[in-house]
């Protein structure tokens, strides 16, 4: 299994060790269900975020980890065509939805990995080989908003 790399670790930091440990626990979630996909990790203004894609693009990416002051979304760009019996799935968007995880045991529920294989399931593959790298930091933003600040 993929660690969270050094610079993912060190855009988290303001976050503090609960929410470092919750993303990294969602990351792993999604990486045992999709362990070939490619994670594209940005230092945006308003979240440290890394989006699933099994081509390496962004607009290929199916499934999103978020890290927030209160806790870590996990979020799912095509939504609004996955099954969600369950109810899971919050959120207005016309595609996109996130299920919210405020502690280790939200994360637990059988429901979040069938929403991750859902999403698997409908993502684009790449045509040719896949990217051999897996973990790349796509974008940094100069201006951010995070805890404590």
């Amino acid at each position: 299994m993929r660690s969270l790399t050094a610079e993912h670790r060190k855009f988290l930091q303001p976050y503090g060790p609960a929410i470092t440990r919750l993303v990294a626990a969602a990351r792993k979630i999604v990486l045992e269900e999709a362990p070939e996909s490619i994670e594209l990790i940005y230092d945006a203004y308003s979240a440290v975020s890394a989006g699933y894609s099994f081509t390496g693009r962004p607009t290929d990416s199916f499934v999103y980890v978020a890290a927030y002051p209160k806790g870590v979304n996990i979020g799912f760009w095509a939504a609004s065509m996955l099954p969600d019996p369950s109810h899971l799935l919050e959120g207005t968007g016309k595609h996109s939805r996130h299920v919210k995880i405020r502690d280790a045991a939200d994360l637990e529920r059988p429901a979040l990995r069938e929403l991750i294989r859902a999403a698997i399931e409908i993502a684009e593959r790449p045509d040719g080989a896949p990217p051999k790298t897996k973990s790349v930091v796509r974008a940094v933003y100069a201006r951010k908003r995070r805890p404590g600040k």
